[in-house]
């Protein structure tokens, strides 16, 4: 998951300079999401993979 946020923040990168506006708002904002999506499951892997029985 973090690699397609990184892939989506290069992309919004290179729309960027090349003056794409929307699409550079559009990439950085999926890039975003998914960074805290694997933000949330990395917390949560963490905590239960602490947990002994």
């Amino acid at each position: 998951m973090l690699k397609y946020a990184l892939i989506f923040l290069v992309v919004a990168i290179i729309a960027a300079l090349l003056g794409f506006g929307g699409v550079a708002g559009a990439a950085s904002s999926i890039a975003q999401i998914l960074f805290f999506v694997f933000l949330v499951l990395f917390v949560v892997s963490l905590i239960f993979g602490r947990r002994t029985v």
